[in-house]
């Protein structure tokens, strides 16, 4: 038999004598794999071509660093201000900024779909079930399918009063509180109206926040929720998801734990109701006997963020756009009041005819997209063109929504608030609006879109009607700095509201 280095026996006879060694040896082993694998990716990875800052492309420690310090959006778009339309942000992934870039990356596809890139749709590996954000293609068609009929235009037509309920009230709660000389906080408002209507149309039942006048505290648990979010999809760049998951069953991620807490809370009080309702959920409870209660919950979940934040965000922009240019707000309150005569005649319907209000909406999701990051496919076997850059399989690639909006090479004077550009104003023809994608593109676009247009032209279109509005001083900057944990962390937004001289 061969024998062992005397060395080696030396270690294995006496281990506790020998753990300084061992541990130089196990340092020294992490710092050349290390330095291996920052000499890697920069002069041998399939991506070395790409632009980029060094420290993106040796490793993911910038990229990790930025996304849990709510800075990463932003910094994407100073870098492509740097590099160009096409960016590698972290050693396996590309930024991308052009309208082709969606279609090649989100469109649709015959023969194949760009899979979601797990890092980021589940941080938590298999540990957990599938929603309808990270399922595959073929589950994801099923759950769709099952959505779908609660967006549908009869399911929006069954569900007019429902709306107009809550707007009804956000209305009597702002004529409660107007003409009074005191701002109040119009963010809190918006977030109030959207999170009563979800609870409404995904559980039945709404969070009393506009009969009460204050946040449930689960509008609380969302937000840490996304927090808790950026932190895991942190850690799954450098452990994996099963591990992630064992955090979770720790107790590390409370904001998580929070929001399916109150999800699963919600959906039994959902569950033991009999009739049937035009709502986003019926369609889900009625393949219980094919869908997992997680499975259940976990698009829950997600209806309940999807459906609230992300409206009462773009409107928290658009009023805050509007503030900051009184030129823009003065044609879009003259549109509202001479297109109707009372509140009554403004309903999801009549909204539609409201086309220059429209254009501040789309210049809003321009300037202000709710999801400003990016959304990150897995390039398939093969390599693909992107762009017009060939792209290797197993690349992480996106458009990320804030660089490419601001960005000259796709707008005139990109960071100034122009509605215009979306009636056709000559000054902008060679603006590239199939730039602007706030719902993404193609088979797994938000399920949500016409919805959320009626909803949010709605709430808009009454206010303008009823008030006028006028942001607080010093507040210009509100929009400067945010953080981003997926979508903005929004501070709080005071406006003076006083009743309009034709409505009072």
């Amino acid at each position: 038999m061969m024998e062992l280095p005397a060395s080696l026996t030396a270690v294995l006879d006496s281990p506790i004598s020998h753990l300084p060694q061992l541990g130089i040896a196990l340092i020294s082993w992490a710092v050349i794999a290390t330095v291996g694998r920052v000499v890697y990716n920069i002069f041998f990875h399939p991506l070395r071509k790409f632009p980029g800052p060094f420290v993106c492309r040796a490793t993911s420690l910038w990229r990790v660093s930025k996304l849990l310090s709510g800075s990463l959006a932003h910094n994407v778009r100073r870098l492509h201000e740097e590099y160009g339309p096409v960016v590698r942000i972290a050693p396996h992934e590309l930024a991308f900024i052009d309208s082709q870039a969606w279609k090649d990356i989100y469109g649709h596809h015959n023969s194949y779909e760009m899979a979601k890139d797990d890092r980021f749709y589940r941080p938590m590996g298999k540990s957990i079930a599938d929603s309808i954000l990270s399922a595959d293609r073929e589950q994801h068609g099923f759950l769709r399918r099952q959505v779908s009929h609660g967006f549908s235009d009869r399911s929006m037509r069954a569900q007019e009063p429902i709306f107009r309920h809550y707007v009804d009230l956000l209305m009597q709660r702002l004529t409660e509180r107007s003409d009074t000389g005191k701002p109040l906080d119009i963010r809190a408002w918006l977030n109030f109206t959207t999170f009563d209507v979800i609870g409404n149309l995904a559980f039945g039942s709404d969070f009393g926040c506009l009969e009460n006048s204050s946040y449930h505290p689960w509008v609380e648990a969302i937000t840490n929720n996304l927090k808790d979010s950026a932190v895991m999809r942190g850690f799954i760049q450098f452990i994996p998801g099963f591990l992630v998951y064992g955090l979770y069953q720790l107790g590390a991620f409370k904001g998580r734990s929070k929001h399916m807490a109150y999800t699963k809370d919600k959906l039994r009080n959902r569950l033991d109701m009999k009739a049937e309702r035009p709502d986003f959920i019926e369609g889900l409870l009625k393949k219980r006997d094919i869908l997992s209660v997680e499975e259940l919950e976990l698009n829950a979940a997600l209806l309940t963020v999807a459906g609230s934040e992300t409206t009462a965000t773009l409107l928290c922009g658009t009023f805050f756009l509007l503030g900051q240019h009184p030129d823009v707000l003065e044609k879009a309150v003259h549109e509202v009041r001479t297109s109707f005569k009372s509140e009554d005649e403004i309903d999801l319907i009549s909204v539609n005819g409201l086309s220059y209000m429209l254009a501040c909406l789309n210049e809003s999701f321009r300037l202000y997209p709710p999801v400003p990051v990016g959304l990150p496919r897995i390039v398939p076997k093969g390599g693909n063109t992107i762009a017009g850059n060939w792209v290797p399989q197993d690349t992480a690639v996106s458009v990320w929504q804030l660089a490419a909006n601001y960005s000259s090479r796709n707008f005139t004077r990109p960071k100034g608030f122009h509605p215009e550009r979306f009636l056709g104003d000559p000054e902008f023809s060679k603006d590239d609006l199939s730039v602007v994608q706030p719902f993404s593109l193609g088979p797994r676009n938000c399920v949500g879109r016409n919805l959320a247009y009626a909803e949010m032209r709605l709430i808009l279109a009454r206010i303008l009607f009823k008030f006028d509005v006028k942001v607080a001083p010093g507040h210009e900057g509100w929009l400067e700095d945010q953080k981003i944990f997926s979508i903005w962390e929004k501070p709080a937004l005071p406006f003076y509201l006083s009743t309009a001289a034709k409505t009072a």
